[in-house]
């Protein structure tokens, strides 16, 4: 059990999506797609608007002069043969370019636009295999993180207009379909997008409350609910097995560091599988401290270990056939009297020594210990996500992540992510590297002498430490993890990313 001391301090607030063959009696509305068209935008088919009712919502579009741009909302009175009280037209753009993302797109847009409203009907798609992408969007696109409110009104009723919009409860949506049928599209869907929104409220909480101790027990309180089997190291145990990188990272913080370790053990698994996540709770760059602006948006450098976490919890509650081992190293990254040093060597787990040249560059310090321990489980893959390079950025943006690794692995997680519309790409490690990681001082060094390939060097310093025989991916999602503003189904601040992208792996895997 999690430690009470140690409840997560807010919760995002989703909406509750349930399945039905009939709308909710006195539902506040209907929503339905539209196709493009500037002169009159074409109903998208479903069973629930039809004949009379669908001509008077097709002249009402017109009249209004809704064009069916993707993600366009519309709000028209519904027909008296509706049952609801207005129908919602969302943009689905041109028909020939539909696919799981534009749906998936269109019902977060829905979701974070009726939030004045308590009970929606939806009739976006009658496709079995479209569901699962609307359920997701629904869920995900009304995710609103409340922040940490304080009570200094208690008792006094605050007028509306200074009340803060997450404190509503969002709106119930029941999602029309056949129960009987589409039951299991619809539950993978749910648990998958519930989990998106437990990684982000793991990133979401601040480092005033989040740090490796609390962090540790917000895991194990959620793991061991789903059934998981939760291992805790903590300083004393992590310097008696010798875990170097992380306790050299963790040592210039007053909060020392833990090792979170999560088991899945389904009956006849068909593979094993070790997953591995980046956990520094804040990241001021140590010595090599980072610059000021910005570095408050360091609370989401722990949003590799939010990610598999609760990709392990989503295997667990869904019973995926596979094997599941989960390692997240979780340590502050400060600068102190007694933090490691430029040019400092330390010896990781395992043995291999490191010369740390930035004391920024420490995802991949602790990672490095994860991994081995990680590889001693013998897993038949290795996947390893973390927030690890501004190069990452540089070389594909902010909404794009590199992924790293065995040829075949690599391609086809970056095949997936790109499916279920967390965009991903295959990048090589570059040859190059395996000369510059070379040092005088150590085994390997921390950082290349020059900026060229960063978020590749990473990667190579990060496959010294894979088992032999191993095949495995390293994620680099330093800007996914985190969006400016909301947009689509992603949230403002942390988005969960890639989540889906390993539900969908480990599925994938288990049939």
């Amino acid at each position: 059990m999690a430690d009470k001391q140690f409840a997560l301090p807010a919760r995002g607030k989703i909406s509750p999506v349930e399945l039905s063959k009939k709308a909710p009696k006195k539902a506040d509305a209907l929503v339905i797609g539209i196709y493009y068209d500037k002169d009159a935008p074409e109903i998208a088919e479903n069973a629930w608007l039809s004949g009379g009712p669908a001509n008077d919502v097709r002249e009402g579009l017109q009249a209004v002069k809704a064009t069916g741009k993707a993600n366009e909302i519309t709000r028209l009175p519904a027909p008296k043969k509706v049952g609801a009280g207005a129908v919602v037209a969302v943009g689905l753009g041109s028909k020939d370019k539909l696919d799981d993302e534009v749906l998936r797109r269109a019902a977060g847009t829905v979701s974070r636009s009726l939030k004045d409203l308590d009970s929606v009907a939806v009739a976006l798609s009658d496709d079995r295999e479209r569901l699962g992408a609307v359920v997701e969007g629904l869920i995900m696109g009304g995710y609103a993180y409340p922040g940490i409110r304080g009570n200094k009104d208690d008792g006094v009723d605050a007028p509306e207009e200074k009340k803060n919009k997450a404190d509503k409860d969002p709106a119930e949506f029941t999602v029309l379909g056949d129960p009987k049928k589409d039951e299991d599209v619809f539950r993978i869907a749910q648990v998958g997008a519930e989990s998106v929104c437990l990684a982000r409220d793991f990133v979401n909480v601040p480092s005033s409350h989040k740090f490796p101790e609390s962090y540790a027990s917000f895991i194990r309180g959620f793991a061991e609910d789903a059934g998981l089997k939760v291992e805790v190291l903590d300083e004393k145990q992590l310097e008696k097995e010798g875990f170097g990188g992380i306790l050299a990272v963790g040592q210039g913080s007053v909060r020392p560091p833990r090792l979170v370790r999560l088991h899945h053990s389904p009956r006849k698994a068909k593979k094993k599988v070790a997953l591995v996540g980046k956990g520094i709770t804040f990241d001021t760059g140590g010595i090599s401290l980072k610059p000021g602006a910005g570095m408050g948006d360091m609370i989401m450098d722990m949003g590799g270990s939010a990610a598999v976490v609760a990709a392990t919890i989503a295997a667990a509650k869904l019973n995926i056939g596979v094997e599941i081992t989960t390692t997240v190293p979780l340590a502050e990254n400060m600068p102190s009297g007694n933090a490691i040093r430029p040019g400092d060597v330390i010896t990781h787990y395992g043995g291999i020594t490191s010369e740390i040249l930035n004391t920024d560059a420490e995802g991949r310090i602790v990672l490095a210990d994860a991994i081995v321990r990680a590889s001693e489980d013998k897993p038949d893959y290795l996947v390893e996500t973390a927030t690890l390079t501004g190069h990452q950025m540089l070389a594909l943006g902010k909404k794009t992540f590199g992924v790293m690794g065995s040829d075949e692995l690599r391609d086809r997680i970056a095949e997936l992510g790109r499916g279920v519309g967390e965009k991903a790409w295959a990048m090589a490690l570059l040859e190059e590297h395996e000369e510059a990681i070379k040092t005088p001082a150590a085994d390997i060094r921390n950082i290349s002498e020059d900026r060229w390939g960063g978020m590749q060097f990473a990667g190579t310093y990060l496959s010294q430490f894979v088992g032999e025989g191993i095949e495995w991916a390293h994620l680099d999602i330093a800007g996914p993890a985190w969006a400016s503003s909301a947009s689509g189904y992603t949230a403002q601040r942390a988005t969960g990313v890639p989540v889906r992208t390993l539900v969908a792996w480990l599925n994938e895997l288990a049939n």
